[in-house]
Parts: C-alpha cells; structure tokens; sequence
C-alpha cells in the first residue's frame, strides 16, 4: 500500500459525504453485538469505557487526517508508515491490516450465525457461518454494479435500527409502555451499580469500545476523494462526535433499563434491554436489521480486503502469484482465494469452539486494529511538525491504545484473544526478518519508495 508518487489528485466527495460514508462503515455487528460482551464485563461502565474510546480515535483520526492533507497518498496510514520508520513498516502495516480484516470478517461471520440462532437456536453457528460465507462470496464475484448504492441504503438501516431502539427505550424508560413486571432498573449513579466488577471489568472492557470504532483507517483511505483534502480533520471531528452520541446514548439507555448480569454475547445488548417490555416485534424487526447490515458490511470487507492483497503485491510486499491478473468479472481470484480460506478458518474455528469463537475472534481483530492505530500515532510524531499539545494528545492517545490491548489480559474469557493478535504480529515480525534481504537486493530498489 506504498504508491509513493505525490498523488493530488481532485475528488469530488465533499467532507460532509465523508462523515456520512465513514459512519455507515464504523457501524456494524461489533457495536451491535459486541457491545454485549463489553456490557457483561463492565457493566454500566462500558459508557465511559465508549467515551474513553472516542476521544482515543479522535487522536488517530486527527493525526491520520493532517497527514493526508499534508501527503495526500493512495496507501494511507501504510505509506506514512514506511515514510517513517522504513520498508518493514509499511510491510508490517499493510500486512498487520490484512490480517485484522480478515479476522473482522470471521468476527462478523460469526456475529451473523450468532444473530440467526435468534430465530432457530438448534441450528450449529458453524452451519450459519457457512451459509453466510458462501452468499457472501457470491455477491462479491456475481459484480452486482449496484452493490455500492446498496451499502447506502444499509448505512439508514443502521441507523434506523439505533434510533428505533432509542425511542422505544425512552419510552420504556419512562414507563410509557411495558407489560407484566418489566420495570426498569433506573440510571445507575452508585459506584458499585456503575463498576459491579470493579476497575478490572471496566479495563478490560475497552477493547470492545474501542472495535465498534474500527473503521477509521479506511476514511483514512477514502480521504483521498474529497475535492478539498484539508477537509479530513473536519469530517472525521462530525462522524466522531456523531457516533460517540449515539453509542453513549443507546447503552446508557440499554444498562439502565435491565440489570447488567442479563447481557451476554448470545444476543444483542439492544434485544436484551428492551425483551421484558412486551415488544413482540421489536426482537424480530432489530434483529433483521442487523443481520442485514451486518451482511452487507462483511462483503464490502470481502471485497476490500481481495484487493488489498493486490496492492501488497504490486507494491512487492506479497508474493507476485497475487498481482496476476487472473480475474473473474474483473475480480483478482488468487487474493479472493486467500481470503476465502481465511473465512473458512473462521467457520472450522466456530465448529470446534462454538461456546467462546466470537468473543477470541472479536479480542483478536480488536487488538489487531490497535496495532494499526498506534503505527498511526508514531508516524505522525516523525512526519509532522506537531505543537506541544498535539504531542502530549498522542502521547494520550498511546497511552489508551496500550491500555485496551493489556486490559484483554485481566479477563479469563477473551485473553486468548490477545494471544491470536501476538500469534498473527509473530508470524509477520518473522516474514520482516527473511525479506529484509529480498529489500536490500538492488532488484528491490524500486519497491522500496518509502525513504
């Protein structure tokens, strides 16, 4: 993901267009159901732990956005990288991307099977998680030219989703309707109603805050679009706080209606806070809801990650069999080949651990997304000329991001998560070492436009 030519290219999207495309690919089943697993082990301080998130990514945005607009450049985050810290960190970079998409789109296959038991709970996720795969697949080679103006209309069914959820909550809240029993639990105010496990809950809670933002690094990427690139910091502050006020709202809705031991990551923290209050069709409405736009997200992921890997290749940081053009319907089939096997991982994993598959996957794409985010931040302390304050904010913005990654390490049920995302960063550090030689030949010289 190096293209090292200046690229000042004109686009044509304005930065409003940006905050709305950057909200649609932010909003997925990591908020929608991952969220759950982030309320189970904080409580209600999983609000806190979401505000604690949003100002982390307003960091790496704000750093990634001045960047663009100073370098406006194809590869994004992966050729600030490399323009920083030399070849192996854009190697590193795009291909620590590649792997935390590939295990986004596990997690997502997962979520999608999880929400589906919703309706026939007998059925095996892994059945579910193969069904998916394949419909996926196929959406993405069949080259439906509308697909794009779909994912549109996904992005306000998401959105209607959330806002549906808001009112009824309210209106819940409020006592305006209900049935039988169903009270709500009130606001929490006390300490211990807000941290029941203490600060080792809310610790470990943040990186499920901090994945319902992933996305940020592909408006990183989308910038290169806009008519004015200096717009970036602008569209990325309105997607941010736009985000920050409906995540906050919804959960602090959703733990305020149903005591928090009742959430689980079997179902949508939404579906659960709302299930006693005499709302057949609520479940049924959200639920499909969800799965469509969860759907939708993963096959623009599918599609995005089958040309990263063209990228890497063109750019000689993956092997040359991937940048041949052996294409169906314009579609590279050996990097949608990669990327397949990588989807049915993910269905042989929730074969063999079904109970705890999406809570490792989800810790694991999490941290992943992290590492990105940090080789962000250290860029931007190489590449631009920041002010004080701007400095002490990334030093901030570390600090957090190291703080959702070793907070994964307290709680039993996701650590394995963390050992996947060593495993993965392992096995790259390693393919640095042998290629270090492969950079050095002068045959390479021509790849290597990062210094």
């Amino acid at each position: 993901m190096g293209k090292s030519a200046n690229n000042t290219s004109q686009g044509n999207l304005k930065w409003w267009q940006l905050s709305l495309i950057g909200i649609g690919c932010t909003i997925g089943t990591g908020y929608f159901l991952g969220s759950g697993i982030g309320v189970k082990i904080a409580g209600p301080s999983i609000v806190f732990s979401f505000l604690l998130a949003a100002l982390g990514t307003f960091i790496v945005y704000n750093v990634l956005a001045k960047m663009t607009a100073k370098d406006p450049q194809e590869g994004s985050f992966c050729y600030y990288a490399g323009k920083a810290f030399g070849k192996w960190a854009a190697f590193g970079c795009g291909w620590n991307y590649w792997s935390s998409n590939i295990l986004v789109m596990g997690s997502q296959l997962t979520a999608l099977a999880i929400l589906s038991q919703f309706w026939f709970p007998n059925v095996p996720l892994w059945i579910f998680s193969a069904g998916y795969a394949v419909l996926s697949i196929l959406v993405v080679i069949s080259g439906t030219s509308g697909f794009d103006k779909m994912e549109d209309i996904f992005a306000v069914v998401k959105f209607a989703a959330i806002l549906m959820f808001i009112i009824l909550a309210f209106a819940a809240l409020f006592g305006w309707i209900g049935g039988g029993d169903a009270k709500p639990t009130g606001v929490p105010v006390a300490p211990k109603e807000l941290f029941p496990d203490g600060f080792k809950g809310f610790y470990a809670s943040l990186i499920y805050a901090f994945y319902a933002y992933g996305g940020i690094e592909v408006i990183g990427l989308k910038a290169m679009q806009l008519k004015d690139k200096k717009d970036a910091p602008k569209a990325g502050s309105l997607m941010l706080i736009s985000l920050t006020s409906v995540y906050v709202l919804s959960l602090g809705l959703a733990v305020s209606l149903v005591a928090f031991d009742k959430f689980s990551e079997k179902e949508s923290p939404f579906v659960t806070a709302l299930s006693d209050f005499n709302l057949a069709f609520f479940p049924h409405v959200f639920n499909g809801a969800i799965i469509i736009a969860g759907f939708s997200t993963m096959t623009a992921a599918l599609y995005g990650v089958t040309n990263l890997l063209v990228t890497l290749a063109d750019d000689g940081d993956a092997p040359a069999v991937f940048s041949k053009k052996l294409t169906f319907k314009s579609l590279p089939l050996p990097s949608l080949i990669l990327a397949t096997v990588g989807l049915i991982a993910s269905i042989v994993t929730a074969l063999l651990l079904p109970g705890k598959i999406y809570e490792y996957i989800t810790t694991a794409a999490g941290i992943l997304l992290l590492y990105n985010w940090i080789f962000i931040i250290c860029s931007s302390f190489k590449l631009l000329k920041l002010k004080v304050w701007n400095k002490i904010l990334g030093y901030i913005g570390l600090l957090l991001l190291l703080a959702a990654i070793s907070g994964t390490l307290l709680e039993k049920s996701i650590r394995p998560g963390f050992y996947v995302s060593i495993l993965f960063v392992t096995i790259i550090g390693i393919v640095c070492l042998i290629m270090r030689k492969h950079w050095k030949s002068p045959k390479s010289s021509t790849k290597m436009k990062y210094y």
